[in-house]
């Protein structure tokens, strides 16, 4: 199998199009998957097209939707709104508004900013019968394995100690049966962090992840460049054990896509 991985898309459609085409997905021959490594909206403006292409792959039985913390903080968003918070969150005073939560369900729900803040049961009564919400979250998985890649978001669940910025993570050999809230804490961290300096690794296995800039392993661990000036590497970075693929898009105006066969 042929698999495309991309990751933190976030609503551009338009240049995750660009992409895929320009890896060769549009016109492959052999069996294949799109997999999204979490993150598939927020930020971007294309949230529907987006959304639509996701499930005409899946209807085709091309994609594998991998959750990114940003599926979480959709459904945060909205357990938020019904709390009854919205004016908060409306009003630019919560971080649902500034990671593009808010945007997103409005482009979902095809309500104006004023129409959703003056009726927020109608804005979530919109996306939960949407089409995002009913039929392409509920394929979201925590991980996708093959048998010689993991697909996931952060980086797989594992052993913390201390606090940040002193943290230490060991590798857990159950990740496999972590709970549903180290998932969500796992899909925080700093894959190359993680892989490269505290040596969080699967044995035998290389782990494909997003969620961090690529251009932090490149600036820090590599030494190539600088983290954001004119000089920063947003490409993938590679190194052993490790395929990470955000490529911070609103920044860069890129996505990356690498092409894996297993």
């Amino acid at each position: 199998m042929i698999y495309y991985a991309v990751a933190d898309v976030h609503g551009f459609y338009t240049l995750l199009e660009k992409a895929l085409r320009d890896a060769g997905f549009f016109d492959e021959t052999e069996p294949c998957k799109l997999v999204v490594c979490g993150d598939l909206l927020d930020r971007g403006s294309e949230a529907r097209q987006m959304i639509d292409f996701m499930l005409r792959l899946a209807e085709e039985d091309k994609l594998i939707y991998v959750f990114g913390n940003h599926e979480d903080l959709l459904y945060e968003c909205l357990q938020k709104i019904v709390g009854g918070d919205v004016f908060e969150i409306a009003s630019g005073m919560s971080h649902h508004y500034t990671n593009g939560t808010w945007d997103t369900l409005l482009q979902i729900s095809e309500l104006s900013a004023t129409e959703a803040y003056k009726a927020p049961r109608e804005l979530v009564r919109r996306v939960l019968n949407s089409p995002y919400y009913k039929k392409l979250l509920p394929l979201g998985v925590d991980y996708y394995e093959t048998p010689h890649y993991i697909f996931t978001h952060g980086w797989i669940p594992s052993h913390a100690v201390g606090y940040k910025p002193y943290t230490t993570y060991t590798y857990e050999p159950g990740w496999r049966e972590a709970d549903e809230e180290q998932w969500r804490r796992a899909r925080w961290y700093n894959g190359m962090q993680l892989a490269c300096k505290q040596k969080v690794l699967e044995p035998e296995k290389t782990i494909v992840c997003g969620h961090w800039n690529a251009s932090y392993g490149h600036a820090h661990i590599h030494r190539a460049c600088s983290e954001w000036g004119s000089d920063a590497i947003f490409k993938p970075f590679l190194d052993h054990g490790i395929i990470a693929l955000d490529a911070c898009t609103k920044y860069s105006g890129q996505v990356n896509c690498v092409k894996i066969e297993d």
